[in-house]
């Protein structure tokens, strides 16, 4: 099945009409690499001709309740959304450049991680994000620190 048409299934499966902001929502959402709001909106003008920023916010909110898209907000990022979604799979987020990028549950099965104590709670998932510097940065960083000391 094309793309088109399996993000037209997935619309419809979620009981969503299909609209041309939502599809071009999700088409950005599937290209981007965790992109951000304004990311978003710029693809989905490229493909729309004019979409409100505003408008694009509205998808994103309906996408994310309805399970399509993931909202992710790394601390000092804006929100970042994916369309990897229902796996329970965590983040790296790279202290220099801000990329992020996927990674699988540390443990093989939900919700991943036990607290010392679940307080009560019935725990179904567990977000963690790991925080370092990206291979590219790194080699950046090297390179930057090389020159320095010479």
């Amino acid at each position: 099945m094309a793309r088109h048409e399996d993000q037209i299934a997935r619309l419809r499966d979620a009981g969503l009409r299909i609209t041309a902001p939502r599809l071009a929502v999700m088409e950005a959402v599937r290209k981007g690499d965790h992109p951000a709001v304004d990311d978003i909106a710029v693809a989905a003008r490229k493909r729309l001709g004019s979409v409100s920023t505003q408008a694009v916010y509205d998808v994103l909110g309906v996408l994310t309740d309805a399970g399509l898209v993931r909202r992710i907000e790394p601390a000092g990022s804006p929100a970042r959304f994916e369309d990897r979604v229902g796996d329970n799979h965590h983040h790296l987020v790279c202290r220099s450049c801000g990329t992020v990028t996927d990674v699988d549950c540390v443990v093989g099965h939900a919700p991943c991680l036990e607290p010392a104590s679940a307080a009560g709670y019935e725990i179904d998932e567990a977000e963690v994000v790991y925080w370092g510097v990206c291979p590219d940065c790194r080699s950046g960083l090297r390179k930057y620190e090389e020159t320095e000391t010479q």
